[in-house]
């Protein structure tokens, strides 16, 4: 059983940054990928990004790319979510995941794994 834990959320002014975390527990963390979605209110939970086992791949949705940036340490079994230029249209509930499956982690059907989430509000 792996447990998510994010953290870093708060309230940030439009054009700034942020980076989230995302502490994974109770399994071995290199096995999974790893990935960010994100749910505003009102609407479903999209696809952020997502980073392979070790690393060398990540994807993005096209809202974010060149803006956010994945990454993974897993001597430290954390995954992190870089966010520059925030904008308001960001400002949701980001939720780490754990998947088998690098190929379908866009979807969330294919996470294994949950944390529950933190808030991140973008003001202007």
């Amino acid at each position: 059983q792996v447990q998510l834990v994010e953290s870093g959320g708060r309230l940030v002014q439009a054009g700034g940054s942020l980076r989230l975390s995302c502490a994974a527990s109770g399994g071995t963390f290199n096995n999974w990928a790893m990935t960010w979605f994100r749910q505003a209110p009102g609407k479903e939970r999209e696809f952020v990004a997502r980073i392979s086992w070790g690393g060398l791949s990540t994807d993005y949705v096209v809202s974010v790319k060149g803006r956010f940036t994945i990454s993974r340490d897993n001597a430290k079994n954390t995954v992190y979510l870089q966010m520059n230029s925030l904008k308001r249209e960001d400002t949701a509930v980001y939720y780490c995941g754990a998947t088998s499956s690098y190929s379908r982690a866009t979807m969330r059907q294919a996470i294994d794994y949950w944390g529950q989430g933190t808030q991140v509000t973008v003001s202007s």
